[in-house]
């Protein structure tokens, strides 16, 4: 598997990685996941402290016994909450996000974190705060780099003048691609990586697209009807051959621009996993079949935190 730096940092992540949210409360089932993502390439796990509300970092880190010096560990704070209760509160403050990296670590089982993120922020956050917070940690040994999580133009912005973050993880896929109409072009401009998730799009890039658009898609899809979405499935399910399946041809895609590290696809099945990995050994996306992806689908902007 091909690795690409994060940022200017020292860590080096996986083109495909794994988005741990969707692998369940079963910790054998989401062990043999893990295992084998890691045996195919896989070297990026992404949880958050918010995921099953601790039980995600539990899972994950039973599941990394062993095997903890072979990955990069992402995870994410910012979401206060109380564990076997229902809701959370958002809380930025140094306070909060200090405390929380001793509960994930402890959690995770070790003694560090290799990418730890604000996992989302509004402009009326005290950013600076947030920012002394996480340098602060990583001075201390408890993180190695920072980033944040986010789709709002306006926070992003923000961090890339005031912080020293390394990554941006945002939703992108060839339907969403708001990213592309200001985001990447700063970030890369800026040496700030992202991290795509959802490059999938729910499923509906995939083979079973037109069936996961019915699901997924009834009202629509961002800026897209229904129709729209039904279109551009149908032929996507098309596109491709037999050494580039549809779900590899959406990985490529986003993986095309050069300040996209990681596409961070979430599996909740062994077969999920498998199918994300045909990525690996896909014949390279030509430029034509890039410009017929763009042809298909359309740009669209960001219509909030402006």
């Amino acid at each position: 598997m091909k690795k690409r730096q994060l940022g200017t940092s020292d860590l080096h992540v996986s083109e495909i990685s794994l988005g741990c949210m969707s692998l369940g409360t079963d910790p054998h089932k989401a062990r043999t996941i893990i295992d084998q993502a890691i045996d195919e390439g896989v070297n990026y796990l992404d949880t958050a402290d918010l995921y099953d509300f601790g039980e995600n970092e539990k899972i994950v880190g039973e599941a990394l016994k062993g095997r903890r010096q072979d990955i990069i560990l992402g995870t994410k704070a910012g979401n206060r909450f109380t564990p076997g209760q229902e809701g959370w509160t958002w809380d930025p403050s140094k306070t909060h996000i200090k405390q929380a990296v001793k509960d994930s670590l402890k959690r995770l089982g070790t003694d560090y974190i290799d990418l730890y993120q604000l996992h989302g922020g509004t402009i009326d956050d005290p950013i600076d705060e947030t920012i002394e917070a996480f340098e602060e940690l990583k001075q201390d040994g408890l993180i190695r780099e920072y980033g944040i999580s986010s789709i709002r133009p306006n926070v992003i912005r923000e961090y890339v003048k005031r912080s020293n973050i390394v990554s941006v993880m945002m939703q992108y896929n060839a339907l969403d691609r708001r990213p592309e109409e200001e985001v990447l072009q700063l970030l890369q401009e800026n040496n700030i990586s992202v991290l795509a998730r959802g490059p999938l799009a729910k499923g509906m890039l995939t083979k079973q697209g037109h069936e996961k658009a019915k699901k997924k898609a009834g009202e629509g899809f961002l800026s897209y009807s229904f129709d729209e979405v039904a279109t551009i499935t149908n032929k996507w399910s098309d596109m491709g051959s037999e050494k580039q399946t549809p779900t590899a041809l959406a990985l490529q895609y986003v993986l095309h621009h050069p300040a996209v590290a990681s596409a961070v696809f979430g599996a909740s099945s062994i077969e999920q996993l498998e199918n994300n990995m045909t990525y690996r050994d896909a014949e390279a996306m030509t430029d034509e079949t890039y410009e017929d992806i763009r042809k298909l689908t359309k740009p669209i902007t960001y219509d909030k935190h402006r």
